[in-house]
């Protein structure tokens, strides 16, 4: 990540964001590219690794997922937890709230059926960043990455991501071992909504039983 997109900048562009336009973030849906992967998932335990606004938190705690939600902007997080609040006890209750910086944040190991990254902008290597991620997930749990391409494949265009790091199916692919990790699906995908370009779509299931490599 470069300078210019480091803890300091997007705090203030959430602290802007949320002054000017607080309501429409409210409402804001959840990301459908998770909602449609993982919509039958029994709920548990999550972690929302970037969280943002949380509209994907707070989407899964109203389903009954307990969630672990993580990012190092306080006023999303603030803006977030108020949201929940708003919503009713039985939502907020289910969210832990952390204000951490995924460049070093580790989630605690094998613990989470569901761990999402969403649109997060990279400070180090995608690979190591994707590694530390997936070492959360339970044995039978889900990893969901989505990153959005700087660059619009088709037409060689500059997207709103431009000048950012964020997730590739490459990197995301090099970094799971396929004797611990189904992958469900890896590709890039054209956006619908939200700017020009695609999405890299990682969903992976961690195997409950490792896949020995001599067959």
């Amino acid at each position: 990540m470069t300078a210019a997109f480091d803890r300091s900048f997007w705090e203030q562009r959430w602290s802007q964001a949320l002054r000017e336009h607080g309501d429409a973030v409210a409402k804001r849906p959840p990301n459908a590219r998770l909602t449609g992967a993982v919509a039958d998932l029994a709920p548990g335990v999550a972690l929302d690794a970037g969280c943002g606004h949380a509209s994907e938190t707070l989407w899964l705690a109203a389903r009954g997922w307990r969630v672990t939600a993580v990012d190092f902007a306080a006023s999303a997080l603030a803006h977030a937890r108020s949201t929940a609040e708003a919503i009713g006890a039985d939502v907020a209750e289910r969210v832990e709230w952390v204000e951490g910086d995924l460049a070093t944040w580790t989630p605690q190991p094998g613990h989470y059926d569901l761990v999402l990254c969403l649109y997060v902008h990279v400070a180090g290597s995608v690979a190591e960043l994707v590694g530390r991620m997936a070492t959360g997930v339970a044995p039978g749990g889900t990893l969901f990455l989505v990153g959005h391409r700087p660059v619009d494949p088709a037409t060689g265009a500059a997207t709103p991501a431009a000048g950012q790091v964020q997730v590739s199916v490459d990197d995301a692919v090099a970094a799971l071992d396929p004797a611990l990790w189904e992958l469900v699906v890896a590709e890039d995908r054209p956006r619908a909504v939200g700017g020009s370009g695609v999405d890299a779509v990682i969903h992976a299931r961690r195997r409950s039983h490792p896949v020995g490599r001599d067959g």
